[in-house]
């Protein structure tokens, strides 16, 4: 199974984000040295526990001091940018690192005020067109615009035969819909919705119809929070960061950053400290957490499960170096 990585740029307590952007580059290195897939980065604005808020920013960064895995966005806040924009922007990162570049596309809300800030038009609301979004920066990339439209007579980057991938990022059937209408790759959110994730994901492929953009049968991604141990206990004790980062986030601390395990098990509930970290039942868990060889059997049982292609982890740990260890155990599992 193919194995990637997503990376928040996440700021250690006592760092800061300038720290944390140049681990997010040596990380990426060692994510490719591991034998991981891709790497995209995140879209996070104004917001004090990562630093990656610019994805593109960082595939161009990583993109030029790496040479094999894939980079790319996880997401692009398509609800705040102009398709051409967008489109145009990747297909210059695809000139530059030829058959490494994914789009990823999403969408979401920074709150009302930061909303505001990324709109250029501030007379009127924001319009709810994410799908006319999606759409036309994929129409952008593959010059499908019918012949009649006023855009079929611009070609972007001409000489430049290479397209970047494209997936529709979410966490909710309405996804998985748009994605397989429009024939593109999707990934989803397993970490946001556990319980959604195999559903939609199988209806993705279900409902996929190619439509000659890249893509002659589906690609389906599933995302999961994923912190691999020593042992079992390690686990449980390290992924106590993510579960408290979420509490806090619950309780209204919005600009928080990511607990150390050590401030994590003061803070914890019993109920959240005991959150399942594997599947019980039928039900996913939110935070997948074990010793390597636990690890491997639940990430094979969900992309049995959902018929998902490809793993992308999400790991939340605020300590750089043990961060590099769960993947580094993880790949290991996996013979990567």
């Amino acid at each position: 199974m193919r194995l990637s990585v997503v990376d928040l740029g996440t700021v250690k307590p006592g760092s800061d984000e300038k720290q944390a952007l140049a681990e997010s580059v040596r990380f990426a290195q060692h994510a490719e040295h591991l034998g991981y897939h891709r790497i995209w980065f995140a879209e996070h604005h104004a917001n004090a526990m990562g630093a990656s808020h610019h994805p593109e920013l960082l595939i161009a960064a990583v993109g030029a001091q790496t040479s094999r895995i894939r980079v790319g966005s996880g997401a692009v806040l398509m609800n705040h940018y102009s398709p051409f924009k967008v489109a145009e922007m990747f297909k210059q990162l695809e000139a530059m690192f030829p058959g490494r570049v994914d789009l990823g596309m999403g969408r979401a809300t920074a709150g009302p005020v930061i909303d505001l800030a990324l709109q250029r038009d501030r007379e009127h609301p924001a319009q709810a067109d994410h799908a006319q979004q999606v759409a036309e920066t994929v129409a952008w990339l593959y010059d499908a615009f019918p012949g009649d439209h006023p855009f079929a007579t611009v070609k972007l980057m001409a000489s430049v035969p290479e397209i970047p991938q494209t997936w529709l990022l979410g966490s909710s059937p309405n996804g998985s819909n748009l994605a397989a209408g429009l024939g593109i790759g999707y990934c989803f959110a397993g970490f946001i919705n556990p319980q959604g994730a195999a559903p939609a994901l199988r209806h993705y492929r279900k409902q996929f119809r190619t439509q000659g953009l890249g893509l002659s049968e589906p690609r389906a991604i599933l995302a999961v929070n994923v912190t691999v141990g020593e042992t079992a206990a390690e686990a449980a004790r390290l992924a106590g960061s993510p579960k408290a980062y979420y509490a806090r986030l619950y309780r209204g601390d919005v600009q928080t950053l990511v607990p150390t395990a050590d401030e994590a098990a003061r803070e914890l509930t019993d109920s959240e400290r005991d959150e399942p970290t594997a599947i019980v039942g039928d039900r996913w868990p939110r935070f997948v957490a074990g010793d390597p060889a636990q690890v491997r059997a639940t990430l094979e049982q969900m992309a049995a499960e959902s018929g998902a292609d490809e793993i992308m982890i999400q790991n939340m740990l605020p300590d750089p170096a043990t961060r590099r260890r769960s993947h580094e155990l993880l790949a290991a599992a996996f013979d990567l």
